[in-house]
């Protein structure tokens, strides 16, 4: 621990302590104590109460203290669970994350998610996604786990594309979820990009659009964030680091993820698509967003070194953002 760590540490104890005043607290009725249960106790609103005064660059004590000082022992209790809990959540569903994985990684990098997913786990992915989903998105999700994409050969198939587009559009019945499956996860991205825009110019609106008519729920989300990593992979994470930024409470398990899964494949052109929507930096919204999480968090170590990963190319994002 710092030095700096451990004055800030101590000046937040010694305030902590001042604020528990024996001396000039009321005791407590039926105790001798100086605290007593709050009435209105609500651990979530407690949580959200502190996340909200710990995020950005300063610090509300003020917001800290109240909380702290004002419940008993057992609500103290029940508070720590609950912030942790939040704290180690990931971002989005479990199905959201399992399709970023499947739809986002090199066949290479699949196989070797999955195997480590099997001797962590002694189990199949597969035989997971089946227990855990259904429908249409338990068919996608285990169509792109068999990695069985078409590789890109540089031909352009005219003919194939204009099959795919007749078949989405007539897809639009019961019992046609098949035919989506099959498009989306065994063409090659190169081809679906052409599918995706030819759609548009054959119907008059986007396939997106379609989707949202024809289905709801988990397979809408999955069809919609699939035609996202396709039409645009590096816009598609710049959304979901915006996301995990933007929430209460930010997901630090997304922004790793992320981060670090992308930092040797596209992190540059991410960072440049994040600047190019939000009109601000990724590498500055993370340092203000996360400047307390890095001072107090005992995980700031590896965040710090994922973020400082980021800042090695800030200079080269900002030259070609320029140029």
């Amino acid at each position: 621990m710092s030095v700096t760590h451990g004055k800030m540490g101590l000046s937040l104890t010694q305030e902590i302590l001042s604020h528990l005043g024996l001396a000039n607290k009321t005791a407590a009725w039926g105790t001798l104590g100086t605290l007593r249960t709050f009435l209105s106790f609500s651990a979530d609103k407690d949580v959200q109460r502190l996340l909200k005064a710990i995020a950005g660059q300063g610090v509300d004590r003020i917001a800290i203290l109240d909380v702290l000082t004002n419940r008993s022992r057992e609500q103290r209790q029940l508070i720590s669970r609950a912030f942790h809990e939040r704290t180690q959540q990931g971002s989005g569903s479990a199905e959201d994350v399992a399709l970023e994985i499947l739809a986002t990684r090199t066949p290479p990098q699949l196989q070797e998610c999955l195997a480590v997913y099997k001797h962590n786990f002694q189990v199949d992915a597969a035989e997971d996604i089946k227990s855990e989903t259904r429908g249409i998105l338990r068919d996608l999700l285990l169509a792109l786990a068999k990695g069985g994409r078409e590789a890109y050969t540089g031909i352009i198939d005219y003919n194939l594309a204009a099959q795919d587009i007749q078949a989405l559009k007539q897809a639009e019945g019961p019992s046609t979820e098949r035919t989506w499956v099959l498009v989306f996860t065994q063409r090659n991205p190169e081809h679906l990009v052409r599918v995706l825009n030819q759609y548009q110019w054959y119907t008059g609106h986007e396939l997106e659009k379609t989707v949202r008519a024809r289905f709801h729920g988990a397979a809408c989300v999955a069809l919609l964030n699939l035609a996202s990593v396709i039409r645009n992979t590096p816009l598609y994470f710049a959304d979901k680091l915006h996301q995990a930024l933007q929430e209460t409470e930010p997901n630090y398990q997304a922004l790793m993820r992320i981060l670090i899964s992308r930092s040797e494949t596209d992190l540059l052109s991410i960072r440049a698509e994040f600047r190019k929507k939000f009109g601000k930096s990724l590498y500055s919204s993370l340092q203000v967003r996360l400047g307390w999480f890095l001072t107090w968090s005992p995980r700031a170590s590896s965040f710090t070194s994922t973020l400082h990963t980021v800042g090695h190319i800030h200079g080269l994002e900002n030259s070609w953002v320029s140029g």
